[in-house]
């Protein structure tokens, strides 16, 4: 196995790190033998739908959860013997809020620092400074339950700021928010990482991915089914552009899948051809000409649509099923 002692350019190193749960017959293996390197001052991402197994990945970066196999290097340190050293230089972004309900805005991040062992006079200071960051500074005084889901969300990535990480890990940051608000955040996420600030974020949002990555890995069952730049894995999975097709169930069983018919009846259009529940995607390098010769032959869809390919198409081409699964 490969040393997983990293240059001075990697945050994070594994090797072979692996993750089960239980013992014995009851064993589950949530993260399977995978590798990473991830260098400083980069976004890196972990793509995949629920249960794929990127939190569990992301405990043991955070060093809040115990290796079972491999090696995993956070920081140049052994998360095994150095936990409390790499999380007093971790920035940690949970799924979840746990904000303090009954404290207001300042005094979340003022107290959150006081736990680092920062001045209180500091801890003021700082919380000031994230306030104005994270575009809070209206709502200082404001109690948290008075918050929208995304100013939550956005004092919850400023409290893991507190401390001044190296390394910010944010696992699914903008899960239910509206898309001004996901949009909000991305910008202050790209914001940070201008500022040097190394990114970890799993996601199962590809636009998200797509707008924040440099690079990513692909996870499904535990696995890294593959790894790149969104640009590289869309360029060597997937095709330039799709022709989606939707057709009607004029004629089908009410348990039958129409596009399923058709699929035979486009296949040699395109790349590939995918059939889902709803429509029928077919990869191509011209989805306009895919579209023209669909209608030449008598095919009749009652909706169309030409679109780039995505890291969604990646996934499915990698995996046999949508992120949404």
């Amino acid at each position: 196995m490969t040393s997983a002692d990293p240059s001075t350019d990697s945050m994070i190193v594994a090797r072979d790190l692996r993750k089960t749960f239980g013992a014995g017959e009851t064993a589950f293996e949530a993260v399977k033998g995978i590798d990473l390197d991830v260098r400083r001052g980069e976004a890196f991402g972990f793509l995949g739908p629920n249960g794929a197994g990127k939190s569990s990945t992301m405990r043991m970066i955070a060093a809040v959860s115990p290796v079972t196999g491999g090696e995993l290097r956070i920081l140049g340190l052994d998360p095994a013997t150095d936990g409390p050293a790499i999380r007093a230089r971790l920035g940690v972004c949970p799924q979840e809020d746990t904000l303090d309900t009954e404290l207001n805005v300042r005094d979340n991040l003022v107290i959150y620092a006081r736990y680092f062992g920062i001045g209180r006079a500091e801890a003021r200071e700082r919380a000031d400074e994230l306030i104005e960051l994270v575009n809070l500074t209206d709502k200082a005084k404001a109690k948290v339950d008075d918050l929208s889901g995304g100013m939550k969300r956005r004092l919850t990535i400023a409290r893991s700021l507190v401390n001044r990480p190296e390394l910010l890990l944010l696992d699914e940051p903008t899960t239910g928010l509206d898309p001004q608000a996901r949009h909000v955040l991305w910008d202050q996420l790209f914001r940070l990482k201008q500022q040097g600030v190394t990114l970890v974020i799993t996601t199962h949002y590809m636009d998200e991915a797509e707008q924040l990555c440099d690079r990513l890995v692909v996870m499904d069952k535990g696995v890294v089914a593959a790894m790149g730049s969104p640009t590289e894995l869309i360029r060597t999975h997937s095709s330039r552009e799709v022709a989606e097709l939707r057709f009607g169930l004029a004629g089908s069983a009410a348990d039958h899948n129409p596009h399923e018919a058709h699929a035979s009846e486009v296949a040699d259009l395109g790349d590939r051809v995918e059939v889902l529940p709803d429509r029928l995607l077919v990869y191509t390098a011209d989805g306009d000409a895919v579209l023209e010769a669909v209608h030449e032959r008598g095919l009749r869809p009652v909706a169309t649509l030409v679109r780039r390919s995505t890291l969604e198409d990646v996934f499915l081409r990698l995996t046999g099923r949508t992120l949404v699964d």
